[in-house]
């Protein structure tokens, strides 16, 4: 397979879902669901093939700029180990999520009883476009654009319900992330001044002040899409959106894009000024303890893990900011992160689905003894749950260890990165600790009302639990040999 056929294959992962999502506003309703899944199903055939053929190439690094004005790149690819990588995880959680949408958008649903509406299906069609190129995009232009599409489309599917708390919702997470923006329209500014362009592979070449600039800005966006203080506002009121929305948007791709786009922007920088590698480590260290505190007292599941999101992705920058400091096993462990996280925390936002579907509730008092009625429900919410505390051998253990590793790694050179370190061992321990009890409250023993009341889960809502439940056992040593 050629370079020109793998960028033709991935601008078709990006082009398919987009045009197949405004034919949800002219087919019958109950096919609309039909539709997303399908295109969501050919962008990941696409996304699939390119990984594939970029494998066998032997996993040589390339870009190709597609828009162009002027000589200038607007919009292009790069394909490289951390994009085709990531994108599969995107495109593989973005196609489970549609197909699991297909059943829970329904009458049978006892606590959203719907059919839903096209718009629904229309916004995760064009999502599913916007993660696309965002992950594969070759310039910062190219980032700006569909970062605001994917700030768009979150608004339309938070505030899907169209309640007062759903549309307050909706708004705030678009103002906020707008917010975020900010920092990206300041680096794509300075990207052109001392650049004279927009293509990533440019920030190399740049002296010590412009990238400190640059990347800070594109830091500051980070957050925004990552949901981290101070700007993690939004993500726990975005709950109010379908949990299909929650899983994919708010846990398995979008909140995943900021660490991404911090990453694309160290590996494009290659030797980072380390005040940038010490206000990312502060700051992530911060938002890892407060997020910490604040999941402890939850009592709905999807407030629980929106919180837990919040430290996950803090994690992740910190391991990002201490690879600034020499450490390459820390960088290769946080993109490792990004992807099992996809896997793991898309399968307990849809495990919060099931019970919310079959019982009406997602208040986790209400909820026990789910091996006894739920079995596969059961196995999804163990999973998940020892996934997040850490257990091997599910995939969060191979990466957040690497990250560990890679800290003590550049604790070395600058001890008091020790501290941070130290900090991010406790935050995991107590993660550890907290997630066991809720995994014996919640999954072993006679079952509470609640969950004996529980009706049948749908068939396509069961293969996308079961799906990511063998993703979350398997993705960990695979993301490892992946990064080497």
């Amino acid at each position: 397979m050629t370079q020109t056929d793998i960028i033709a294959l991935l601008a078709a992962a990006v082009i398919l879902p987009f045009l197949a999502a405004p034919v949800s506003f002219v087919v019958p309703r109950f096919l609309a669901s039909i539709v997303c899944a399908a295109s969501s199903a050919l962008s990941f055939a696409a996304i699939f093939a390119a990984s594939v053929g970029y494998t066998m190439d032997g996993k040589q690094a390339f870009s190709r700029d597609l828009v162009s004005v002027h000589g200038i790149a607007i919009f292009g690819f790069t394909v490289d180990r951390i994009s085709v990588l990531i994108g599969f995880a995107a495109g593989l959680v973005g196609l489970l999520v549609c197909l699991y949408s297909v059943g829970y958008m329904a009458l049978g649903n006892r606590e959203h009883p719907e059919v839903g509406k096209p718009r629904y299906f229309f916004f995760m069609q064009v999502f599913v476009s916007a993660m696309a190129g965002l992950v594969f995009s070759s310039t910062i232009s190219g980032q700006l654009f569909f970062y605001e599409a994917t700030g768009v489309c979150s608004w339309g599917l938070i505030a899907y319900y169209d309640s007062p708390k759903a549309i307050a919702a909706g708004t705030k997470a678009l103002i906020v992330e707008h917010i975020g923006s900010l920092g990206l329209y300041f680096a794509a500014a300075m990207f052109f001044v001392s650049a004279g362009g927009f293509s990533l592979s440019a920030l190399g070449g740049m002296g010590p002040g412009a990238k400190t600039a640059i990347i800070l800005g594109i830091l500051f966006a980070a957050w925004g899409k990552s949901a981290q203080f101070p700007l993690h506002i939004w993500l726990p009121d975005a709950m109010e959106a379908p949990t299909p929305v929650s899983a994919y948007l708010h846990a398995g791709s979008m909140v995943n894009i900021g660490v991404f786009m911090y990453a694309r922007a160290l590996l494009a920088a290659g030797n980072v000024p380390h005040v940038v590698g010490a206000i990312g480590a502060i700051a992530a260290t911060f938002t890892l303890v407060y997020a910490f505190f604040l999941y402890l007292p939850q009592l709905d599941l999807k407030k629980l893990l929106v919180y837990s999101t919040i430290t996950q992705l803090a994690s992740i920058f910190l391991a990002l900011s201490l690879s600034t400091f020499g450490s390459i096993l820390a960088f290769d462990g946080g993109v490792a992160h990004i992807f099992n996280h996809a896997f793991a925390k898309s399968l307990f936002f849809l495990v919060a689905g099931c019970l919310s579907f079959t019982t009406g509730t997602r208040m986790m008092p209400k909820l026990h003894g789910l091996l006894a009625e739920m079995p596969l429900v059961a196995i999804g919410f163990g999973t998940a749950a020892l996934a997040i505390a850490g257990v091997p051998p599910m995939n969060l253990f191979f990466s957040h260890f690497a990250m560990l590793a890679g800290g003590f790694q550049a604790s070395r050179a600058y001890w008091p990165l020790l501290i941070l370190v130290g900090i991010s061992i406790l935050e995991a321990v107590g993660t550890f600790g907290w997630f066991l009890i809720k995994f014996g409250d919640a999954v072993p023993g006679p079952a509470s009302p609640a969950v004996a009341g529980a009706t049948a889960l749908p068939v396509t809502m069961a293969v996308a639990v079961a799906a990511l439940v063998t993703l979350t056992l398997a993705s960990g040593a695979f993301a490892a040999a992946w990064m080497g």
